[in-house]
């Protein structure tokens, strides 16, 4: 009636979420996720912080 093989595993990670029952290698992947968002993240604040000094320039003329 149930298989074991089709649970399925979280997609993403959440803040907070239980690990306790994740696999080494589960606890690196995750890592390696987070800091991928990170560098994404901070990409993003660069990218607005160089229009907003772009913008600020203009109205400086």
């Amino acid at each position: 009636m149930f298989d074991d093989d089709a649970v399925k595993k979280p997609r993403g990670h959440e803040v907070g979420m239980p690990i306790d029952t994740m696999s080494v290698e589960e606890l690196q992947e995750r890592i390696g996720m987070l800091k991928a968002e990170i560098v994404r993240l901070e990409q993003a604040i660069g990218a607005r912080n160089k229009t907003r000094s772009e913008a600020e320039s203009l109205f400086k003329l």
